[in-house]
């Protein structure tokens, strides 16, 4: 089990609602998001696969240059795929967004 953290501070748009999308369970994960408490956002992910940490940050970093919204995150993962990763991430931020 691994916790991983990231930070990104030029997230700054106000966000004033809450997601919860996805499941935790084999291959699959769970986002949840919510206003930061800063203006910044603020990433914790919880995975039960080790070693893929420039893994999430590289997805993380491609989802934040597009995505502007100071959120915190709290993700939890039971070995889901890069591309897993960024639908759960698009699917909390259209909730959010509507």
């Amino acid at each position: 089990m691994e916790h991983l953290k990231f930070d990104y501070p030029s997230a700054k748009r106000r966000v004033t609602k809450k997601a919860h999308v996805g499941v935790v369970g084999s291959g699959d994960m769970e986002v949840l998001m919510q206003p930061s408490e800063t203006e910044a956002a603020h990433v914790s992910v919880q995975t039960s696969v080790n070693g893929f940490t420039q893994s999430w940050k590289a997805v993380m970093d491609s989802f934040f240059a597009r995505y502007d919204g100071a959120v915190s995150i709290h993700i939890n993962d039971a070995g889901a795929t890069p591309g897993t990763v960024m639908l759960r991430l698009e699917q909390a931020a259209e909730v959010i967004e509507q």
